[in-house]
């Protein structure tokens, strides 16, 4: 009886535990961008400082795929543009069938569109991409939103003016080394290892497309979104000027139901273990606190991360 008695409160004990477990999946990208690095090593710094939280980090389409996984009830955070985290919330373009009820956890880091292709294509400016293979980013991605409205702010139809492919970031790179496509767009931090990997391939020398003439076309139409950037020229092999296109931010986001106290460690791990995630890779030393505003997202702030802001004296306005 002793022993039976002793086997109960230890299967008691296993379960209080297990229900006081927290599983945590963080919706990242494709392997040969920013967000997935990032997100193993968010995964891995709220797996060791949050105590009874186990965070996994998932590989996903992009950012509309991640807003989606968010709205299946499961307890996702995710990394997302931050104009697809507005048409999510607002039920537009590719919600048009149902918002999603967000909340930001983090303003994280500048995102760069990359319009990218090789010499011998015979492009040089935008507009040149006119009849051309191009790949406008994987299905489920922001970077196809975001080349979709690039393209139709150059007053070109992305089905009609060029034969459209829809690949990810190292399949677009992949692709272009074989000869398959003539350029590819990509949205992400710098830099992204897929396109350092295309220009630094022997006998290949990277061509960048200038864009940012068409910021202002897009924010017109979409709202102040965009802003009209740089890449520089140090940034990527073999190119000898800076890079002028359009940028737009990231954003840490999770379901409005998720909890307080949830919400408020994820984002104080984020920024008191910054240099667990700058080890991953460097675009974290653009998590600052100073970047939390609420101009930066479209997406309301969650309680808990306005709370661990209000301690470090930010106010978020």
């Amino acid at each position: 009886m002793k022993f039976l008695k002793s086997l109960i409160l230890a299967a008691a004990a296993g379960l209080a535990l297990a229900a006081s477990a927290q599983n945590i999946s963080i919706a990242t990208g494709g392997t040969g961008g920013v967000y997935y690095p990032l997100g193993g090593g968010l995964a891995a710094a709220l797996s060791k400082y949050v105590s009874g939280m186990q965070a996994t980090a998932e590989v996903t389409g992009g950012s509309v795929d991640n807003l989606k996984l968010v709205d299946s009830g499961k307890p996702y955070v995710a990394f997302s543009m931050a104009d697809a985290a507005q048409d999510a919330l607002r039920g537009e373009d590719k919600f048009k069938s149902h918002k999603v009820p967000l909340k930001t956890l983090a303003v994280l880091y500048p995102n760069r569109m990359h319009v990218v292709s090789v010499e011998g294509k015979g492009i040089n400016k935008f507009a040149d991409l006119k009849g051309k293979r191009v790949s406008t980013g994987s299905p489920g991605s922001a970077t196809e939103v975001m080349a979709f409205r690039l393209i139709e702010a150059a007053g070109m139809d992305k089905d009609k003016d060029m034969k459209r492919e829809r690949l990810g970031v190292a399949e677009s790179v992949n692709a272009i080394k074989d000869g398959k496509i003539d350029a590819f767009f990509w949205v992400g931090g710098l830099p992204t290892a897929s396109v350092q990997d295309l220009a630094s391939t022997p006998g290949t020398k990277i061509r960048m497309i200038d864009h940012a003439d068409l910021v202002a076309a897009m924010n017109k139409k979409y709202g102040n979104l965009y802003i009209e950037d740089t890449i520089p020229k140090s940034v990527y092999a073999g190119m000898t000027v800076d890079n002028k296109q359009a940028t737009v931010m990231n954003i840490l986001v999770a379901h409005e139901s998720m909890s307080e106290k949830t919400a408020y460690d994820i984002v104080k791990t984020i920024f008191e273990k910054k240099a667990d995630l700058v080890a991953v890779h460097k675009e974290a030393e653009n998590f600052k606190l100073e970047n939390q505003k609420a101009n930066a997202t479209p997406v309301p702030f969650h309680a808990g991360a306005l709370k661990y802001f209000a301690e470090k004296g930010i106010k978020v306005n």
